[in-house]
């Protein structure tokens, strides 16, 4: 990342102004025209920079659903039950942890009955036990990173 990229995310991280081209006014913000501001982040998506670009929404506001869970995954099985976790257009995000439970996971659905049904499936899919650890109390954590360039 060069010191345009990093300016890029750290500006972004604030969110894009509502209005008809929102990148047109990100990228005069920084002083970038709309096209090299596609083009970068389309680079740090395909290089893994960032994972994804767009809102954060409250899903149980719209009748959706979240949830924490977390599985054992055998050393010799991990990639393979990865693969069956990330499938699923459910699967928010995925992350590997030194722990009995090695394997969590985040799930958004479109109702929360569908939450039981995904993790099912997963437990079907992957052989492996799934813990469902849904939030009890909600939190507003206002986390941005500040990236510097190397």
């Amino acid at each position: 990342m060069d010191e345009i990229d990093c300016a890029i995310v750290n500006q972004l991280q604030g969110g894009l102004t509502l209005c008809e081209r929102p990148y047109e006014e990100a990228a005069r913000r920084l002083g970038l025209n709309e096209d090299e501001l596609l083009r970068r982040l389309a680079g740090l998506l395909a290089d893994g920079v960032l994972t994804r670009i767009g809102p954060l929404f409250q899903i149980e506001r719209m009748g959706g659903a979240f949830t924490l869970a977390a599985l054992h995954a055998a050393p010799d099985q991990y990639e393979r039950v990865a693969e069956v976790v990330n499938s699923l257009p459910q699967v928010a995000h995925n992350y590997a942890r030194e722990h009995e439970l090695n394997m969590w996971f985040v799930l958004a659905t479109e109702t929360p009955q569908q939450i039981d049904q995904v993790l099912a499936q997963i437990a079907r899919e992957s052989g492996c036990e799934v813990f469902n650890f849904p939030k009890s109390r909600e939190y507003f954590v206002e986390l941005k990173l500040q990236v510097r360039a190397p």
